[in-house]
């Protein structure tokens, strides 16, 4: 019998946003393509009360269609007014009287079976809403800042607390993500490692020199693929950046933290050494990736980090700090290096990997058993599971 599943996701892409939560649409698009799962996605859209929504930061976001065919899925995007930096916590209340009549009237045409919610705030406050409305099960999904900054934060951590707390199941995207959880008083009896996948036919092997030369680099390159925020550690890799004096450092990802990196490069005399990419498209993220000899994530904070995934299946090392799932995909010396968060550390690490480059197929092998199949498989019998149909 057929699996009818409503997804729940604040981070989805769309034409606007094409890289917001793409591993998201991977993971949905996935979970679609089986032949026993329907799966229908919504994706709400928080904007400010008007005037505020005027702004043009907001347009693209009020052009967007509210049904659409995205790829293989049908996906709604229903607006909810929210109060910019300072509303989080009225969110859930907000999201959830926008969406619930079109999620009663889907329920009415067509019943779901069960509600998986993609991150736990505010997606898994609101699915708890939606099941009790319903009468059916819920599950959310840990990824990493939804636990680690939400679920301790005051005025978000009960409400993410009680959803776990009355989910029929939870998922988590490393073993190190679950102990986390484990340590906030969350039963982890009922909780399920989920790893991400990685698309290995378009995150391949490729020559490098060739990269490089397409690039217009010819020395030693580190990348750092990540939002361009504080707990990213990209300050960490410009303050390393004296200490590798051939190498060219690259920072894919936007952010408002751009302008003090930059102002960072530029007292440390390094500013002619570092390329700003932007936020790079994902399906041209394997051509940079290419061209690294190393990928550089040194994080506060990660659930697993897809970017390591990428890179790896790219043969690229990485060197990360030891966060997360850090340990259960650099679990050999050819994945790279797991080293304190210190610009001397990661230098050292950096210089270490540049004078004995590990084999790029060995490094690959380390992401093969990231596969979109298994994280299909590893979802579908999870929500088959809760919602009794194991």
């Amino acid at each position: 019998m057929t699996l009818n599943i409503l997804m729940l996701s604040t981070l989805f892409p769309d034409m606007s946003r094409p890289n917001f939560g793409v591993f998201v649409e991977r993971q949905a698009r996935e979970l679609a393509s089986r032949p026993d799962a329907d799966v229908t996605v919504i994706a709400p859209l928080g904007l400010p009360p008007w005037p505020f929504s005027l702004a043009g930061r907001y347009a693209p976001l009020r052009a967007l269609p509210r049904k659409e065919r995205w790829r293989e899925l049908t996906v709604y995007r229903p607006t909810f007014p929210i109060i910019p930096k300072i509303g989080a916590r009225t969110n859930v209340l907000s999201m959830t009287r926008a969406i619930l009549p079109l999620v009663r009237r889907l329920h009415a045409d067509r019943p779901f079976d069960v509600i998986d919610a993609s991150f736990f705030f505010p997606d898994g406050p609101v699915a708890r809403r939606l099941s009790r409305a319903l009468g059916i099960p819920y599950s959310v999904k840990a990824r990493g800042a939804d636990i680690h900054y939400w679920g301790t934060r005051r005025g978000t951590a009960r409400m993410v607390r009680g959803a776990a707390d009355d989910a029929a199941g939870l998922l988590a995207v490393s073993e190190a993500m679950r102990r986390s959880m484990g340590r906030m008083g969350i039963d982890e009896d009922k909780i399920r490692v989920h790893y991400t996948g990685v698309d290995l036919d378009t995150f391949e092997l490729a020559d490098q020199a060739a990269a490089k030369a397409a690039l217009g680099f010819d020395g030693p390159v580190v990348l750092s693929v990540g939002a361009l925020i504080p707990r990213k550690g990209q300050d960490l890799l410009v303050r390393a950046l004296p200490m590798l004096p051939d190498v060219t450092l690259l920072l894919a990802g936007q952010g408002q933290y751009r302008r003090t990196l930059e102002q960072m490069a530029l007292d440390l005399g390094v500013e002619r050494r570092i390329g700003f990419l932007g936020s790079v498209p994902h399906h041209k993220l394997p051509r940079i990736f290419a061209a690294a000899d190393v990928m550089a994530l040194p994080s506060e904070s990660e659930g697993l980090a897809n970017a390591w995934v990428e890179s790896l299946a790219c043969g690229t090392p990485v060197v990360t700090s030891d966060v997360g799932g850090a340990r259960e995909l650099i679990d050999r010396p050819e994945a790279g290096r797991i080293v304190d968060r210190d610009p001397e550390a990661i230098a050292a690490a950096i210089r270490a990997i540049l004078a004995d480059p590990p084999d790029r197929e060995a490094v690959r092998e380390t992401a093969r058993r990231f596969t979109w199949a298994a994280n299909g498989d590893t979802l579908l019998a999870h929500l088959q599971a809760i919602a009794g149909r194991d």
